[in-house]
């Protein structure tokens, strides 16, 4: 029997839209998850990849909710010693700042795809 990895992004849609920040982060999830399921397939883990739209008041109530991602229900600063952080983003999150990933002393507001591989990879070591 496989055994499942399942990557969780959220982020604000508006009128199918989202912002910059979001669509980029979401290309990189994307690449993130192609190479996982090619990393983790002989061992039998399989990857599932779920993404949720958060409305405007979803995002309105906590912006910092958007542009997140979970790994097996953990939140994906905690495989990688990083902290949430915040900054201001565009004209479709409008006054609100949204959610950044702080690793060391570097700060992403697109979180990249290695970062995701890599969170990915110490998640599924947790399983096997």
């Amino acid at each position: 029997m496989n055994k499942i990895l399942k990557i969780k992004w959220q982020r604000l849609v508006i009128n199918g839209q989202t912002c910059p920040r979001c669509k980029s982060t979401g290309d990189e999830v994307e690449k993130a998850v192609i190479i996982l399921k090619e990393s983790l397939k002989p061992i039998n883990i399989e990857v599932v990849l779920k993404k949720e739209a958060l409305t405007d008041s979803q995002f309105k109530n906590n912006s910092l909710e958007s542009n997140r991602i979970w790994i097996n229900d953990i939140p994906l600063e905690e495989y990688i010693e990083g902290k949430v952080g915040q900054s201001t983003c565009c004209d479709v999150c409008g006054p609100y700042e949204c959610r950044t990933v702080n690793i060391g002393k570097d700060v992403f507001e697109t979180i990249p795809c290695n970062t995701i591989v890599k969170a990915g990879l110490l998640a599924a070591s947790n399983m096997i």
